[in-house]
């Protein structure tokens, strides 16, 4: 243990945890990642902690979260498909792929959900002791069809003042107001993990009209100036990507487009191509999304400020993550969407699409889904006063959501279990970050490896193998490219065979393990 206070053996005790997962937020959407938007208690978070600039995501909502609280690979837990074998969504872990939460319980820490779940099973059954389960996600101003501790939600008869985001933080402090009354010899883990700014674009007026016209000059304009901003920050040193105009969302639903009107637009084409019309209908998208990043952030500082108020904040070790890049899906779904209706309110559904997407990612390509850089890369912040003595700094190291658990259990002294209820627990992909923390280290490992929907990807050291499902492979230098401009595959085959040997390696362990006996 280095000469800092990281770890169980932290003067002050056992630190509280808070992971704060937004969902859909693009890298560069928050201000200390060069983004415009006003975020100020998570870049007081990152003034005070570390960022990760290289770390990832799954691609994906649900494969993420399983990662995340799992330590595994979203495949070898069964919740995201391998070729001839179900998975996705709805896949079933096995009885050994636990949740961080029955780590922790033995060491006397009580565990609170605030906010989506999109996990197999029952939340309470998952470790946690309250939660709130935002299944609701395509009103964000009704509590109708959400679950507290698993149970439906009667909605309140009056729900004018309801809004999602909202409804997250006042169920957060509520858990915690309890846990200081009642639990305050006790440590806790409390996963926070926000719809926002997941479509449909719904937002609180008054925070729109904060960002109504900012966006009318464009995403060609905005990608640079964020471009600019990141390279002032140090948070990106490579090139600005291409915009694709010929790469539209993930799903084709010309219906929806046909519903949305003459505003929409499916390719992120040049601005000045654009009517009148589709530069306002676009750029009120973006001041929507905006709005909710906003609201997210201010729902934080309400924690925050709840955290200060138990005397926990110092000894509270804060992640802030999204669970993939932003999207570029275009649809309607739920009640639909009515043009007519003021963009943002309950009757609208709007998504962000292509053209706002590849600027909420600068300076990446794609998006969610995809596992090019743009689709797989978050913001990572890490802030802990009391264990940390690094402030403001960046980490370079490349890392993933599987590297969450094995650093959690690390800092609190857990050595994890071989075997849970007779079943032996297969070793986990991941790697503990607490190296990282203090200094910016390389974390040595073999590979990171990524597989959704037949967009593929591995990384080993700075080479990145990629191609989009039914695409040729793609070989990027992340050192000198993580732009992924330069495509080296035709240069290099020797390399993209030895990386899609070892790709297709870790797909077959992968398949035995996730077909294993309980």
């Amino acid at each position: 243990m280095p000469a800092t206070c990281l770890g169980a053996d932290n003067p002050v005790g056992r630190p509280n945890i808070v992971f704060l997962l937004a969902d859909d937020m693009g890298y560069s959407d928050l201000g200390c990642y060069g983004g415009e938007i006003e975020t100020p208690h998570l870049d007081a978070l990152a003034a005070h902690g570390v960022r990760f600039t290289q770390f990832y995501n799954t691609a994906r909502c649900w494969p993420t979260r399983a990662a995340l609280l799992t330590g595994y690979y979203a495949q070898q837990v069964r919740r995201d498909t391998l070729p001839e074998r179900r998975g996705g969504s709805r896949g079933i872990r096995q009885s050994w792929a636990r949740l961080l939460p029955d780590f922790l319980k033995p060491l006397g820490y009580r565990s609170y959900h605030s906010g989506k779940w999109h996990v197999d099973g029952p939340v309470l059954a998952g470790g946690f002791d309250r939660s709130l389960d935002m299944r609701n996600q395509g009103n964000f101003f009704t509590a109708a069809g959400n679950y507290i501790d698993d149970v439906p939600v009667v909605p309140a008869a009056d729900e004018s003042q309801y809004y999602a985001t909202v409804a997250v933080a006042d169920h957060a402090i509520d858990c915690l107001q309890e846990h200081a009354s009642k639990y305050s010899e006790r440590p806790f883990f409390h996963y926070i993990p926000f719809i926002a700014p997941h479509f449909p674009l719904h937002a609180m007026p008054e925070d729109i009209a904060r960002y109504r016209d900012r966006y009318l000059e464009g995403w060609d304009k905005l990608r640079q100036a964020r471009h600019d901003r990141q390279k002032e920050l140090g948070v990106v040193d490579t090139a600005l990507s291409r915009l694709e105009p010929d790469v539209g969302p993930p799903y084709d639903f010309p219906e929806a487009i046909e519903k949305l009107g003459p505003g929409e637009i499916n390719r992120p084409l040049p601005w000045d191509d654009l009517t009148d019309e589709q530069r306002r209908f676009q750029a009120t998208k973006m001041a929507i999304h905006a709005a909710m990043v906003d609201r997210m952030d201010q729902e934080i500082g309400r924690v925050i400020v709840q955290l200060k108020a138990m005397g926990v904040y110092e000894n509270t070790l804060i992640f802030v993550a999204s669970d993939n890049g932003a999207s570029a899906e275009i649809m309607v779904r739920h009640g639909g969407h009515d043009p007519q209706a003021e963009p943002g309110s309950a009757a609208t559904y709007l998504c962000l699409g292509p053209g706002f997407s590849s600027a909420a990612n600068t300076p990446f390509r794609r998006h969610k889904t995809w596992v090019h850089e743009g689709g797989i890369s978050t913001p990572l912040v890490v802030h802990w006063p009391a264990g940390l003595q690094a402030r403001g700094e960046l980490r370079n190291t490349p890392a993933h959501m599987v590297d969450i658990m094995p650093t959690i259990l690390e800092l609190v002294g857990i050595e994890k279990p071989t075997t849970w209820d007779g079943k032996v627990i297969p070793p986990a992909p991941g790697y503990s970050l607490v190296p990282a923390l203090e200094q910016d280290v390389e974390i040595k490992r073999d590979f990171l490896w990524w597989l959704h929907e037949g967009n593929r990807a591995i990384r080993q050291g700075n080479w990145k193998l990629v191609a989009a499902k039914g695409d040729p492979w793609e070989l990027y230098d992340l050192g000198a490219d993580r732009a992924e401009s330069q495509n080296l595959a035709e240069k290099l085959p020797e390399k993209v065979a030895e990386l899609e040997a070892l790709w297709n390696r870790q797909l077959e362990a992968t398949i035995r393990l996730a077909a294993g006996e309980e």
